[in-house]
């Protein structure tokens, strides 16, 4: 069974079993690096300011209050428990628009990004323990507990029917990267790149140049003020062949077939560049994909390898 970092996640956050990582910080007179984890992946915040480190700390403790809500690899996070009662009285204003925005990526995409195909991870990773695959009749059974139609979201409560659950994986990272540049620019700082595994930009960089950013597909771009996001199919695989891929179509409930080797899409949120990536990797087409990213003011397509 082929086992890389974006794989050991997939299975955790099937089985909601990994750990909170340790953190560390890094110091150089006014400078501070913070390095850690967002939502089950590797993040770090590059800081150059006289309050380095206070700033660092404060927003070490918004990524903890985040996952608190988001994060499916904390069990008592707001998420985790929705997904095992079904519902969620009062829910979090930011469970609330994170899906909200994963929901206007749906209606964008045809359907294509579907947080609701969290029991899909589970039977493909299960399954890959063992050693197989899903066979067609148990993909046809757990698609029957999928479908973003199947929830209802108010401020009230969220709702869904009984055996489904829900994943964040394909936006949660980027929304992160978003709420922490907010509280960053609500504070009057700038120049500031965060990554959480999706990249924000807050201003360029200290020098006044833009953020050198290395595309996986080939080229690079400088990116200031926007978000840049990656999704590679076959960047996280269930088998050890590497062919069977993380993202899973909603509709045959099985790894994508569409062409891509790596797609990249900047934005002004990292969390619609996210979940944009995401979708267009089951897109076979690249004018479905700028159809798509014509419904987001200011998406861009970066690279489609």
């Amino acid at each position: 069974m082929k086992i890389t970092r974006r794989r050991l996640l997939a299975i955790s956050a099937a089985f909601a079993l990994l750990p909170t990582a340790a953190r560390a910080a890094v110091s150089t007179g006014s400078s501070h690096v913070w390095t850690g984890q967002a939502m089950g992946a590797r993040a770090s915040i590059r800081i150059d300011h006289p309050d380095a480190e206070a700033i660092a700390a404060r927003v070490m403790a918004e990524i903890d209050r985040l996952e608190n809500i988001l994060s499916l690899y904390r069990a008592d996070s707001a998420l985790s428990r929705l997904n095992r009662e079904g519902q969620l009285a009062a829910p979090p204003f930011e469970l609330l628009e994170c899906l909200s925005l994963a929901g206007a990526v749906h209606r964008a995409s045809g359907g294509r990004f579907d947080p609701t195909i969290q029991p899909l991870w589970a039977l493909w990773a299960e399954t890959a323990m063992a050693g197989t695959r899903p066979d067609p009749q148990a993909i046809k059974a757990v698609l029957g507990r999928t479908g973003w139609g199947k929830v209802t979201l108010d401020a009230a409560a969220i709702t869904m029917q009984p055996g489904m659950a829900l994943t964040l994986n394909g936006s949660g990272q980027g929304y992160v990267a978003d709420r922490v540049a907010a509280r960053l620019e609500a504070e009057g700082l700038s120049n500031i790149l965060i990554d959480t595994g999706e990249f924000r930009a807050l201003g360029g960089r200290p020098d006044g140049a833009d953020w050198p950013m290395q595309l996986e597909g080939g080229g690079s771009i400088g990116l200031r003020q926007r978000a840049l996001a990656t999704s590679s199919p076959l960047g996280t695989t269930f088998d050890q062949a590497g062919s069977d891929g993380h993202i899973l179509d909603p509709v045959t409930g099985t790894p994508t077939a569409a062409p891509w080797r790596t797609i990249s899409i900047s934005a002004h949120s990292a969390a619609i560049a996210d979940a944009l990536t995401t979708a267009a990797c089951l897109m076979a087409e690249p004018a479905s994909i700028q159809s798509m990213l014509e419904k987001f003011a200011g998406a861009h397509l970066e690279a489609c390898a």
